[in-house]
């Protein structure tokens, strides 16, 4: 993604060394080198409606992928920052000018950068939790270490695949500013388990579709490279939850499913990047 020497958004907070206890809001610990699912239990068993975070995490990939894809590196974190900031500006432009389309005014999310724990609306969180939005604050919170993250445990590489994890969080604070957010935590709190994780999964589509109307939105603008494209379904499908359960626990049960299979995941993104509309996005 051509990102340098471009327009970087004013809603960053940087609290790296800013610390914060760990643990907290089932905060979840790598385990042998991989990450586990936080699961929507969270809403199940107590926690408030306003306070559910979204999240994106994983364990170790073994993609078998055919595509081509770069790997793109960033020299340090603060290049990592760097294109957090126009990521996040590009996801600003893209929604103010759908949301302008509807009749609706967008308001801008923060991104919060930490390093190793932080406290957010939505209660104390580690980093190992991976990205996730908190809508009781409405901010997004990355650890800039996630990137290495994916490439090492998720075998996600490239630079865009990063910024489809930003443009997925995003998505949820698109949800949240049109109410499809609430609406669908209030079914999901009077309804059974299995019930609520097939609305989660929705959400989480939902939120792909969102990420892949920023991926055309930039690609019409002409900053998309040539593989850039294969880097976030790659991100989307090794965060499939079938995928997931499979490596961590050599087992698939679709019951328990609360982000969507890798297919569905990638099925989504493709289709927000083809139509690149807030109308032909509804999962439910």
């Amino acid at each position: 993604m051509k990102w340098e020497n471009r327009r970087s958004s004013s809603n960053i907070e940087d609290r790296r060394g800013s610390g914060g206890r760990l643990g907290g809001l089932g905060g979840i610990r790598l385990s042998g080198g991989a990450m586990v699912l936080l699961a929507v239990a969270y809403l199940l068993f107590g926690g408030k409606l306003s306070s559910l975070p979204y999240i994106l995490s994983g364990v170790q990939s073994q993609s078998q992928s055919t595509n081509i894809i770069s790997d793109e590196d960033f020299s340090d974190s603060e290049d990592i920052k760097k294109f957090t900031g126009v990521v996040l500006a590009d996801t600003e432009d893209v929604w103010n000018e759908k949301f302008k389309e509807i009749g609706k005014t967008y308001e801008e999310p923060s991104l919060v950068i930490y390093s190793g724990g932080i406290k957010s609306g939505c209660g104390v969180s580690s980093s190992a939790v991976g990205p996730f939005y908190c809508s009781a604050d409405e901010k997004i919170y990355i650890d800039l270490s996630f990137y290495n993250t994916m490439k090492r445990d998720l075998g996600s590489k490239g630079d865009f695949a990063f910024a489809y994890v930003i443009a997925h969080e995003i998505g949820h604070h698109v949800q949240n500013q049109l109410g499809i957010l609430n609406d669908a935590h209030r079914q999901m709190a009077s309804s059974s388990k299995k019930v609520a994780n097939e609305i989660s999964v929705r959400l989480e589509l939902q939120a792909d579709y969102f990420a892949g109307v920023f991926a055309r939105y930039v690609q019409d603008k002409g900053y998309l490279e040539k593989g850039d494209i294969e880097e976030a379904m790659e991100a989307a499908r090794s965060v499939g939850d079938d995928t997931l359960q499979m490596k961590n626990t050599g087992t698939i049960n679709p019951d328990s499913f609360t982000h969507g299979t890798s297919e569905d995941r990638m099925k989504w993104f493709n289709k927000g990047f083809e139509y690149g509309t807030i109308e032909d996005g509804n999962t439910f």
